[in-house]
Order: structure tokens, then C-alpha cells, then sequence
């Protein structure tokens, strides 16, 4: 095995771990401020209840989610050296800027989210969430819009100043804006929204099966699983689509490799499920006719272009990337089976909650949404190669060439022992969490007691320090 490879399978592994927990964290952000603001609206004990239940939750997730990532930043260096001489100039002032502008947005209120459920008030305990969640899709924002630029580059300018080829940034404003950002952005974020809703639709499900905080898991499924449909269904007609048009549009081969489309041509079909094989340049399977011209340029006669328009040394694997890639769109399929299945027993004289086998699916529904996400982040990015930036540079002279293949082999194995553990805490502890359940709702005297603004909460702070002196 090559030492491209393993450095490959390395990066490919931890990012994909560290890719379960930012999709989760994002989503429940977005259902922990539906929760606050019902609170704040209504003064129903019972959203607060859900409020401090799953910021519990949040606060495992996002630890989880900052620890593995820091990972990724090391290994720019000690596995992709090159790489990031090459466009570190450009790559790292995003990522600098994340830190700078997301990290201490989130940092300076996660503190209130996290510990303030029993000092704040629910608007003081909103706004701290809010901005907290706000911090965390600003990040996501900057990572997708460094990932972008590696699909679309553009904004930049190659110069050698005696340390080999290097690319500057020569327009912000295009490197932030690169053509794939605007539609890989809602792709990714409506996707992170689906997995929040089907976590918290999985553990109302649960609760529901086991009759155990059933009016609690009522109202939880009641805000979840018509977001989700709604999500679903736009990221199937809309988002999705989009996405295709913009693939279509600045990565041709890549469109043609997931799709296995071989030959230019229009009236192309779109495969729903199948196998390709390159060697023999076809693909098999269920197919709608004209459905990807379609989809690519609005009309049955738009032109799709086939892998033999491009050199064969430029071609991703369509073995996998066709899996993976019809893995995602299938799933997303049934999310809207799913979830409009769910509606319509839930406004069906509320049949949803009898029904053992759509809860059970539901309860499954975040192993699947989370499968949708990676099978997607695995489309994109394998799906670009060979390269690691897109017909500027290539994966075989990004790596560390002073790395060897012992080194990696042996940090691979060390990640995998580590990470087989660290999951294990972290679902012990996830479920320790659902077990335990949501608090008992605060007390008349408890809610009087909780101020409604800065100034009454300073005030609280001081009394309760007077109090313990």
C-alpha cells in the first residue's frame, strides 16, 4: 500500500469521524432556539424542560465535535505538508478567520448556554443560545467556504518565490464567493437541520415505545417531524438540485464519474440504483429517462457530458463515488417517505403514536441521516479526485514526502484504537443522558427567582454571592 494512500485513508477516517458531531451540534442549535423561543413565548414549564434537557446533549456533542476537529488542523501539517505550502496563503487565513470570528462567538456564550439554565431567565437563556448557534453555523460557514475554493478555485494567483509554486490570494471576494459555496452551503446546513430534527425525533420515538415522558416526547415529536419533512423535501427538489446544476456546471467529470455517464449526450438518464464499471463503460441499473438533463439544465435536451470527454488520468473512481453518491439520494428519498408518512398519521386522529414500526424507523432515523451526510461529504470529495485542489494541484505531490509508510500505518492504527474508545464514552455517556431524561419542571418559586435581564442577572449573581459568603 502506498504511503499516498494510507495518508489518504488516515485523513479520510478522522474527518469522517470528526464529521458525525458539527451536523448534530448545528441541527439541535436549531431546535434548542424553536424550544427557547416557545418558552419565552408560552411560560409552559414543559419547554424549558426540553430547553435544559438537550442542552445537556449539546454540550456532549460539541465537545466531541471541537476535540476531534483540532485533529484536522494538526494533520495539514504532519500529513499534507505540501499541500499546505501550496495554498496555505489562501486556506489559512479562512481558517483563521473562523477562529477569530465563529470560535470566540461561540466561546463567549457557551459558558451562559451550558451553566445558566439555573441563573437565567428564558430570554437572557435565548439570546446566550442563539448566539451560540449562530457562532457555530458562522464556522461551518468559513470550513465550506474553504472547502469550496478546493472545488472551484478561483480569486488567487500561482507565484514561485524560491520555496516552489504557491498560490495568493488576489481577490477576497472571490475566494470567499467561489462559484460551489452559495449551493454546497444550504446543501450542507439544510442537511445538518435533518440530522438535529431526527435526533430529537429518535429519542421522542424512544421515549414513546418505552411509555416514558410521553407528553414531553409528544411535543418534541410535534416541532421535529414537520421540520424535518419540510427539510427533506426541499433539500430532494431545491438544494440538491441545485447542487447539480453547480457540478454540472464547474466539474463536469465529476457529475459524469457519480453518475456513470461515459458518452456525451442529452435526453441522460438518470440512474436511481445500479452498478457502473469503468473498465467496460457501462452502467446498469433502474433508470429515469432524461431525468439528469433535466435536472442539470432544466430540460431534456440539455447536454451532459461523459467521463471520455476528459483524460482517463483525470477520472475519479465511479465505482465508489457512484455508490456513494446514489447512497445519499436514496436515503434522502426516504426521509420524505418518512417523514410524510408521519404527518399523515399524526393528523390522522394522531395514529403516529400507535404505530410501533414507523416509531421504531423513526428511532433509526438518525444512523440514517448521519450515513446521508457522510455518504455526501465522501461524494465530494472523492468525487474531485485526483485532485486535491481542482486542476491546480493533485493528491500524489500534496502529502508529507518525509513522512513514511510505517508512520502512517502506525498513527492510523493509533487513531483507530483511540476513536474506538472515544465513541464508546461518548455513547455510554449519550446514554446515560436519554436514560436519566428530561428534568423535573422549576418550581413557581424557582421561575420567580430566575431574572429576565442583564441587569437583574448581575443583581442575582450578587445576591446569591452574598448569600454564600
Amino acid at each position: 500500500m502506498s504511503t499516498e494512500l494510507l495518508h489518504r485513508i488516515q485523513f479520510g477516517f478522522t474527518i469522517s469521524f470528526h464529521f458525525i458531531f458539527p451536523p448534530m451540534s448545528l441541527g439541535l442549535g436549531l431546535l434548542l432556539i424553536v424550544f427557547g423561543v416557545q418558552a419565552v413565548r408560552t411560560d409552559d414549564p414543559k419547554w424549558r424542560q426540553l430547553a435544559m434537557f438537550w442542552t445537556k446533549i449539546y454540550g456532549l456533542i460539541f465537545s466531541m465535535g471541537v476535540a476531534t476537529g483540532l485533529v484536522q488542523e494538526f494533520q495539514f501539517g504532519t500529513n499534507w505538508s505540501e499541500y499546505s505550502r501550496y495554498v496555505g496563503n489562501i486556506f489559512g487565513s479562512l481558517l483563521a478567520a473562523e477562529g477569530i470570528f465563529a470560535f470566540m462567538l461561540e466561546g463567549g456564550f457557551l459558558g451562559l448556554m451550558l451553566a445558566g439554565g439555573r441563573r437565567l431567565g428564558n430570554k437572557l437563556w435565548l439570546f446566550a443560545t442563539t448566539m451560540v448557534v449562530l457562532g457555530a453555523t458562522f464556522s461551518a460557514t468559513w470550513i465550506i467556504m474553504a472547502n469550496s475554493w478546493m472545488q472551484t478555485p478561483q480569486g488567487y494567483e500561482l507565484r514561485n518565490e524560491g520555496r516552489g509554486t504557491q498560490a495568493f490570494m488576489s481577490s477576497f471576494r472571490e475566494v470567499v464567493f467561489t462559484p460551489s459555496f452559495g449551493p454546497r452551503f444550504w446543501h450542507t446546513i439544510v442537511a445538518a437541520w435533518m440530522v438535529g430534527c431526527s435526533l430529537v425525533m429518535s429519542v421522542a420515538a424512544y421515549y414513546l415505545l418505552r411509555r416514558r415522558h410521553e407528553d414531553l416526547a409528544k411535543t418534541m415529536m410535534r416541532v421535529a417531524l414537520p421540520l424535518f419533512t419540510v427539510l427533506a423535501v426541499l433539500q430532494v427538489t431545491v438544494f440538491g438540485a441545485n447542487q447539480a446544476t453547480e457540478v454540472a456546471t464547474h466539474q463536469p467529470e465529476k457529475l459524469a464519474a457519480i453518475e456513470g455517464v461515459y458518452q456525451t449526450g442529452d435526453c441522460v438518464p438518470m440512474t436511481i440504483f445500479g452498478r457502473t464499471d469503468p473498465s467496460t463503460q457501462t452502467t446498469q441499473g433502474l433508470q429515469i429517462p432524461c431525468l439528469l438533463s433535466i435536472l442539470v439544465g432544466k430540460s431534456p435536451s440539455t447536454t451532459v457530458q461523459g467521463l471520455d470527454d476528459f483524460p482517463t488520468d483525470d477520472w475519479a473512481n465511479a465505482s465508489v463515488v457512484f455508490q456513494t453518491y446514489h447512497l445519499m439520494i436514496n436515503l434522502g428519498m426516504a426521509f420524505v417517505a418518512i417523514g410524510g408518512l408521519g404527518c399523515l398519521l399524526w393528523a390522522w386522529k394522531r395514529r403516529l403514536w400507535t404505530q410501533r414500526w414507523l416509531l421504531w424507523i423513526m428511532v433509526g432515523s438518525i444512523g440514517l441521516t448521519q450515513l446521508a451526510t457522510l455518504s455526501g461529504w465522501w461524494t465530494a470529495e472523492l468525487g474531485r479526485q485526483p485532485w486535491i485542489v481542482w486542476q491546480l494541484l493533485r493528491t500524489e505531490d500534496a502529502f508529507s514526502p518525509n513522512v513514511t509508510t510505517a508512520q502512517v500505518a502506525a498513527s492510523l492504527a493509533m487513531f483507530a484504537v483511540l476513536y474506538a474508545i472515544v465513541f464508546g464514552v461518548f455513547l455510554v455517556l449519550l446514554n446515560r443522558l436519554i436514560q436519566a431524561g428530561p428534568p423535573d419542571p422549576p418550581t413557581e418559586e424557582e421561575v420567580q427567582a430566575l431574572p429576565d435581564t442583564w441587569g437583574a442577572a448581575f443583581q442575582h449573581r450578587s445576591r446569591v454571592s452574598d448569600g454564600s459568603r
